[in-house]
């Protein structure tokens, strides 16, 4: 579980961040979201959120809804894998995880540093594919967050965390979400080829629910991510 620290450290980072706008939201529901949902290369949306986390994949409403094509959704998958916040956030995790010992085989030194680094940029790499690209493609599902930005902020809060589990269709339908959940599961197998102290059955499902876990705080951190600039704004 031990390599697992810097994601449940991410996670609720995440999740902080978002609360003081959830309390607020709460007693003052959120005008609807005025802006459709458009085309990838005109999403004009914060590509980085924090300046680290990748955005890649969030609409502002499902109003005027256009499906993806397979090569839209492996580019959504190719920009969330190799932008900087991605290669930044497997250099906190591989920090993390070396300073723990998580992987003894990994050792220490700048050599280890560089193997740590390796399977954590992997880890990201291979989950973008997967539950972006892959999966959405075959299933025909559509890998997009799309935010209500409207209502209490404890109904918006559900919505986010309900979308890991429930996502749309291309076909405007809805289903349950099986590019997240077997994505991430195929990830934590093809991740056991080179983590050789954790391949326990035990070790396989905290890291498929922290992976979850962390992509349930980035989805809350989308919903409210225009709220959260819209206060530092007023702040500063």
């Amino acid at each position: 579980m031990k390599t697992q620290v810097p994601k449940l450290c991410t996670a609720c980072m995440l999740l902080a961040y978002s609360w003081s706008v959830v309390d607020a939201q709460s007693s003052s529901p959120e005008d609807p979201a005025t802006t459709v949902a458009s085309p990838l290369n005109s999403n004009s949306e914060s590509k980085r959120l924090l300046g680290i986390v990748p955005n890649y994949r969030s609409s502002p409403s499902l109003q005027n809804y256009q499906p993806l094509s397979p090569g839209e959704k492996f580019k959504i998958a190719s920009e969330d894998a190799f932008d900087r916040g991605t290669v930044i956030l497997a250099g906190i995790f591989a920090a993390d995880a070396q300073a723990t010992n998580a992987n003894r085989s990994f050792g220490q030194g700048a050599a280890g540093f560089g193997r740590y680094f390796g399977a954590a940029y992997g880890d990201l790499v291979i989950g973008d594919y997967l539950t972006e690209g892959v999966f959405p493609a075959l299933l025909h599902h559509d890998p997009r967050y799309f935010r209500k930005g409207k209502g209490s902020g404890w109904s918006r809060l559900g919505y986010a965390a309900h979308q890991i589990f429930w996502t749309h269709t291309d076909s405007g339908g809805a289903q349950f979400n099986y590019s997240e959940v077997v994505g991430n599961s195929a990830a934590v197998a093809i991740s056991n080829a080179y983590y050789a102290d954790n391949r326990t059955a035990g070790d396989a499902a905290a890291k498929l629910g922290v992976q979850v876990g962390v992509d349930m705080a980035g989805n809350i951190l989308k919903e409210f991510w225009p709220d959260l600039q819209r206060k530092l704004r007023r702040r500063h």
